[in-house]
């Protein structure tokens, strides 16, 4: 089963945090925030303006874009957690 998202919705799979700090402490999964980070797994087309008109989002399928803590909703879709959100709650495109 596909899923394409509406508007100016985007489907994002988190990154996994990880599992030990810079001094090599190992962080228990209980102790873990979930990750603000993300990659975009699929984009709608769009939301109009007044005028009917489709604007084109700013991001695509395979970025890696940070996000709020609290942004979107999570969905089970094959198996998989995943995130749908709107474009606006995604702060920015990480460049690697």
């Amino acid at each position: 089963m596909g899923f394409r998202p509406l508007h100016d919705r985007v489907v994002v799979r988190r990154v996994d945090s990880e599992e030990k700090t810079k001094g090599g402490i190992i962080i228990p999964d209980t102790a873990k925030e979930k990750p603000s980070e993300g990659v975009i797994v699929s984009v709608g087309p769009g939301a109009r303006d007044e005028n009917g008109k489709i604007n084109a989002l700013d991001v695509k399928a395979g970025d890696r874009v940070l996000f709020g803590k609290w942004s979107g909703t999570e969905v089970k879709l094959n198996g998989e957690d995943l995130i749908i959100m709107k474009e606006s709650d995604i702060m920015g495109i990480v460049e690697v």
